[in-house]
């Protein structure tokens, strides 16, 4: 039986495996590796704070997760398709690893996530060519 996602631990397995689809999946993985030029092993204990900041109402995440997507929109665009890939592996890795409150409320917070990323960018977009 699987347990819920209850401490940091927890976040930080559920970001090696989701990372691990990701940059498999060369659909997206172009845009960690290519664009952003991620360093995955800096990278890991950011984005666990990000999610233990939103899942376990931890105040350890004190950057803008907006204005560091629309930057890497700005190199290259962020699709739908990219989102629709993320959140289906984000969804995958959660219902693998975990079971309960706290998990479904990462898939529910991941996909209010990827839905007003891609609203914010669409309008900054639209922005930009009425300028």
């Amino acid at each position: 039986m699987k347990k819920d996602i209850t401490q940091r631990e927890d976040i930080d397995l559920l970001m090696r495996v989701f990372y691990d689809k990701l940059l498999a999946d060369k659909s997206i993985s172009y845009i960690f590796t290519d664009v952003a030029k991620i360093d995955i092993h800096e990278h890991l204990p950011v984005i666990g704070n990000f999610w233990e900041s939103i899942l376990l109402n931890q105040n350890v995440y004190h950057n803008n997760a907006m204005k560091v997507h629309i930057d890497l929109n700005s190199k290259s665009p962020l699709l739908k398709e990219h989102f629709d890939t993320w959140l289906n592996h984000f969804t995958q890795t959660v219902d693998e690893l975990f079971d309960g409150n706290i998990a479904l409320m990462a898939k529910q917070r991941a996909m209010s996530v990827a839905t007003l990323m891609q609203i914010t960018i669409k309008q900054r977009s639209n922005n930009q060519k009425t300028l």
